[in-house]
């Protein structure tokens, strides 16, 4: 396989939104079956393309990769090739590898195009998120309305949950233009693999869409996983003030972090 074509392959993952490693043999001293400059890239499902020489080199690589792509971190490793050396092989020589993480961004999935909507719209863009939009009025997922949005879900809303890939990269907010259909959206998500899913409501209104959620089977780890009432208490009622908070905490539960002021 030519450079180009493993570049191609690369290519091809980030814009599915998939993650990748690419692993290249940076210094090489001795013998060695693989030469300074050889490339490998490792897929999230761990297959891979390319080669930095074979044998137990690159079964060694290829496992280090996936822990690289699984910690988010990219490393530079030495590999002695000679018998009885860390790399289990008899070359004589060491090899050097730079592992480069490549992770796809981040999505946030906006259920609702209304005002909240458009300012996490904005905000999700500046932090490099993928957006993703859903709203049962057309007019308020349009390209028009939103027209730096990766992708546009018009229509049912339920619907379209229900049949999106959600996983560990996926944020999602609940923002819709009812109580009924908040609690639809909910529904379609909630059972389901997400880093974090939060839904708009009052603190009079959320507890019984909870309620009535886990009395349909709904476990109780994932009810508790939802974030609703959402945001954090930063003040303020505009929407404008109410984007910035769920920005906020989703950037808490993303990143690890904690409340609390910097200075304390």
């Amino acid at each position: 396989m030519t450079d180009c074509e493993l570049c191609a392959e690369l290519t091809e993952c980030l814009q599915h939104d998939r993650g990748a490693a690419l692993a290249t043999l940076t210094a090489v001293d001795g013998s060695s079956p693989g030469k300074e400059g050889f490339m490998l890239l490792v897929r999230e499902d761990g297959t891979t393309c390319g080669t930095v020489g074979g044998g137990n080199i690159e079964k060694i690589v290829t496992d280090l990769a996936m822990k690289c792509m699984a910690r988010g971190r990219s490393g530079r490793y030495e590999f002695n090739l000679a018998d009885g050396g860390d790399a289990g092989m008899q070359c004589g020589g060491t090899n050097e590898v730079f592992i480069r993480v490549f992770r796809p961004k981040k999505k946030l999935l906006l259920v609702g195009g209304g005002h909240i909507g458009c300012e996490l719209y904005e905000l999700g863009r500046r932090l490099d998120f993928t957006v993703v939009m859903f709203d049962d009025r057309a007019e308020y997922c349009s390209k028009e309305r939103f027209p730096a949005a990766a992708e546009l879900h018009p229509g049912d809303i339920a619907q379209n949950l229900a049949q999106y890939p959600l996983d560990d990269q996926c944020h999602v907010v609940i923002a819709t233009h009812g109580h009924c259909h908040d609690e639809a959206a909910l529904r379609a998500v909630i059972r389901r693999e997400a880093a974090y899913i939060g839904m708009i409501g009052s603190r009079k209104k959320v507890p019984g869409i909870l309620a009535k959620l886990q009395g349909e089977g709904v476990p109780a780890e994932k009810v508790r996983r939802v974030y609703s009432p959402i945001g954090l208490k930063l003040g303020g009622g505009s929407p404008a003030e109410i984007a910035l908070s769920v920005m906020a905490e989703i950037l808490m539960v993303k990143n690890h972090g904690a409340m609390g002021h910097m200075r304390d």
